[in-house]
């Protein structure tokens, strides 16, 4: 039995571009160009892995209407049978858009020359799209995503690359350290290399600055997708709510620190232009800082607490402190 879904009307379709569309890349854009006012796309579903965008994210991206027919109901149907089966459910489709590399039927007998001479059905094949000699394929952007490399997959997509998922309950951690928090699950994306990025994160009513982390987590070894919102929120976040990650700039890898005192003795050569780097491994703590300061302020301001006489009574604290004052400069 063949599986359709789709939620529009069949009958006032006229043209289809049919495809898997992962990644809704700039290759794919190049068939969306070539339908009509009345185009969709039909998107053939069959990923068993993870892919790199949902039909959701397909439709805003193309803004075209998507219509999903399984692979499963479809893959051991005879190449002629299919486009009888496209024919029956589309009355009024005038023409399709092929990829160049398109095949159907059985054993992947056809290819996008064959449907034009099978069906009547006028065929627009595109040819393939290449950047810099190299082919724009979904695959070829996994391997980018799995390497950190952002900038290569932008250039394929055309855009940054971007996950969806909802709000779940973390450690609890963030509040304690007084910046906010969001733990995500995007269950089904392809998820870049783990490690600590330079994000947007996006609700339904504004875009925050963040820096967001993936990866097996020191403190319960648990996998996470974590987003550290480094600027003042101007909305309360509940479980259940959807928000998208943009992932704009790979800073580091994932690491595991220590206290202090155990890298004390490092042999730390202070460099200002680079300390103050967004890229690499300092930017984010500079963002931290600039974070967990503000929300101190924001609380002590909440609280009426005034300026006074700080009393340390912790031995290790007071002799922290005295450490510090003996420092020639503080740099904030």
């Amino acid at each position: 039995m063949l599986n359709i879904f789709t939620t529009i009307s069949k009958i006032n379709i006229t043209s289809l571009a049919i495809g898997c569309f992962d990644g809704m890349h700039l290759g794919h854009l190049k068939l969306v160009k070539c339908l009509d006012e009345n185009g969709a796309l039909l998107v053939i579903n069959k990923f068993k892995g993870q892919f790199l965008c949902s039909n959701r994210q397909k439709e805003e991206i193309s803004g075209k209407k998507v219509i999903e027919v399984d692979f499963e109901s479809i893959k051991s149907l005879d190449g002629k049978d299919f486009l009888s089966f496209l024919k029956k459910e589309f009355t009024s489709l005038k023409f399709i858009v092929v990829g160049y590399d398109f095949s159907f039927g059985k054993n992947r007998a056809y290819s996008a020359k064959d449907i034009e001479f099978l069906s009547g059905i006028k065929t627009i094949i595109v040819d393939e799209f290449s950047i810099g000699g190299i082919g724009v394929h979904a695959s070829l952007i996994k391997d980018f995503l799995s390497r950190a490399n952002l900038q290569k997959a932008k250039e394929f997509l055309g855009r940054n690359y971007s996950i969806k998922g909802k709000v779940i309950k973390g450690q609890g951690l963030g509040s304690k350290e007084l910046f906010a928090t969001i733990n995500l699950d995007c269950e089904g994306y392809f998820l870049p290399q783990n490690g600590v990025y330079a994000t947007l994160l996006k609700s339904q009513r504004k875009t925050y600055k963040s820096v967001s982390f993936l990866g097996v987590r020191s403190s319960d070894e648990n996998f996470a997708i974590e987003s550290h919102i480094l600027e003042e929120l101007g909305e309360n976040f509940t479980q259940g709510e959807f928000f998208e990650l943009e992932f704009i700039s790979f800073l580091r890898e994932n690491q595991k620190f220590q206290d202090l005192k155990n890298n004390i003795a490092s042999g730390y050569v202070f460099e200002l232009d680079d300390f103050a780097k967004f890229e690499g491994k300092t930017g984010p703590y500079i963002q931290y800082a600039i974070a967990r300061i503000n929300s101190i302020l924001r609380k002590a301001g909440e609280a009426n607490i005034k300026e006074g006489k700080i009393v340390i009574t912790n031995k290790e604290e007071r002799d922290l402190a005295l450490k510090i004052a003996q420092l020639n400069a503080i740099v904030i």
